[in-house]
């Protein structure tokens, strides 16, 4: 006997919520057998698994008391999605025989089946589950972890050894024998799931405002060395020596990169990002861009009971350096040719955020400037490079339904989704990317303009912020 699952020739390779899968079960027998039923099962897993402190040494000094067999393995597991149904025997035939086992006759049967995906997950109604113990259904408490009623959560495959989050359908030949083990088969080679996306939530009505962050910079001053004629060493000093004197004021600048509010970006499209520079005082001097660097970090957070962990991934989007690009100047703005990044999608291996029981993801723009000053023909050799971080939220492209938003807009519990941010102190205690600083934000409803203070890395003064107008987009 063996069984095995065959989708139709027409299904996509890339499923979303509201979509059909189906296709059929396939019983192959060598000889008259006996079965109870044939059940197929849409199931989607969220699965975490970490190592309690693995960055504690082991038997370092008086304070550390933890053994390596102390440092136990926590796994948390959560039915995000669980559909099943009965392909045999159908309705017509339980009614029609009355009966509970059945003989088929050998040969290749196929039972045909088809599920469509839910739009939420159902790990939250799955506080209990039930197991069968040699015939017998028995049910099992539920855990106590946390649970979220949210948007399917995308695949994720990317950290195999920490955080899995799979789809796969799943066939199970029962049979009444307790001593028969039942014959399953699952999808995909190596129980490899099949890929889901998710569909993106309603997005807010565009406003005429934008959120950006923002980060403040003064040149040191150009000195000028009077020239002087050598003197003697033993010879006596007529006169004080002449101190290196500032010839012009060094300019300030303020440096913003600013998104749409509120900041959402798309999978597999450009990044609407505009980069302005002001100047903030009334030095002649010109403005190179020498240096840029945009970089979207993704925060994924694994959970599994009482640890948690944070792994950080980098997406260059674009890195230029030796530009020595003057900067056009009017009124003392200045903005970067948004031709550099415009026309570069995000990679097409960039998840859109989302928020499961125990795995969740989030974004970091990270967009790194380098400007040089100088007059006329002369450029002068600081270099500042400053790093603003601006929080966002990806969305993944596929827009939902016009009967799915009606329905949204009719309920009202279902939040409106909304990816505006609140700031807060930035904390050297949280985790950052080699290339950048890092502060947290808290999703919360609809702000106005979303402003961040942020450290520079570079050389210079930082200057409290003024009041910047905002541009119309």
């Amino acid at each position: 006997m063996s069984v095995r699952i065959a989708l139709d020739n027409n299904q996509p390779t890339l499923y979303t919520n509201l979509d059909f899968i189906s296709g059929q079960a396939i019983l192959s027998l060598r000889n008259h057998e006996t079965i109870a039923a044939i059940t197929v099962k849409l199931e989607g897993e969220s699965k975490s698994r970490l190592i309690g402190d693995p960055q504690l040494p082991v038997g370092y000094g008086a304070g550390f008391h933890r053994r390596r067999e102390d440092m136990t393995l926590e796994t948390e597991l959560h039915k995000v999605l669980y559909r099943a149904i009965t392909v045999f025997p159908t309705d017509d035939l339980s009614h029609a025989t009355q009966g509970s086992v059945y003989t088929l006759s050998p040969g290749q049967h196929e039972f045909h089946f088809q599920f469509k995906l839910p739009f939420n997950n159902s790990c939250a109604d799955r506080q209990s589950t039930f197991v069968t113990i040699a015939g017998l259904q028995m049910q099992a408490p539920g855990n106590t972890d946390r649970h979220v009623r949210q948007t399917l959560p995308p695949s994720l495959h990317r950290f195999e050894d920490q955080a899995v989050i799979r789809y796969f359908l799943k066939a199970t030949v029962q049979r009444p024998a307790f001593y028969k083990e039942n014959f399953r088969a699952v999808t995909g080679p190596h129980e490899q799931t099949f890929q889901f996306f998710p569909i993106e939530p309603p997005r807010p009505p565009p406003e005429n405002r934008e959120s950006f962050a923002r980060i403040q910079h003064q040149f040191a001053p150009v000195l000028d060395s009077p020239a002087t004629s050598r003197t003697p060493f033993f010879s006596r000093r007529t006169s004080a020596p002449a101190h290196d004197t500032p010839t012009t004021a060094p300019p300030t600048v303020s440096i913003d990169s600013r998104l749409p509010h509120p900041a959402i970006i798309t999978c597999n499209k450009a990044i609407p990002l505009r980069i302005l520079i002001s100047k903030l005082n009334a030095s002649p001097a010109l403005i190179y861009l020498q240096l840029l660097q945009i970089e979207l970090v993704a925060h994924t957070n694994v959970r599994a009971h009482h640890l948690s962990r944070e792994t950080l991934t980098s997406y260059i989007i674009t890195s230029k350096s030796n530009m020595k690009m003057r900067l056009s100047e009017k009124d003392g703005k200045m903005e970067i040719d948004r031709g550099l990044w415009k026309n570069i999608p995000l990679p097409n291996t960039v998840a859109p955020s989302f928020d499961a029981c125990n795995i969740s993801r989030s974004y970091s723009l990270y967009v790194k400037v380098g400007l040089l000053h100088g007059y006329g023909d002369q450029i002068f050799p600081e270099l500042t490079v400053q790093t603003l971080r601006l929080p966002l939220s990806v969305y993944s492209g596929i827009a939902p339904p016009p009967a799915l938003l009606q329905a949204m807009s009719g309920n009202s519990n279902i939040p409106p989704a909304s990816t505006a941010a609140t700031p807060t102190t930035p904390s050297s205690a949280q985790p950052r990317p080699p290339s950048g600083s890092s502060s947290s934000f808290t999703p919360g409803p609809p702000q106005p303009p979303i402003i961040q203070s942020h450290t520079p890395i570079g050389t210079g003064q930082t200057h409290p912020e003024e009041p910047f107008p905002d541009p119309h987009p």
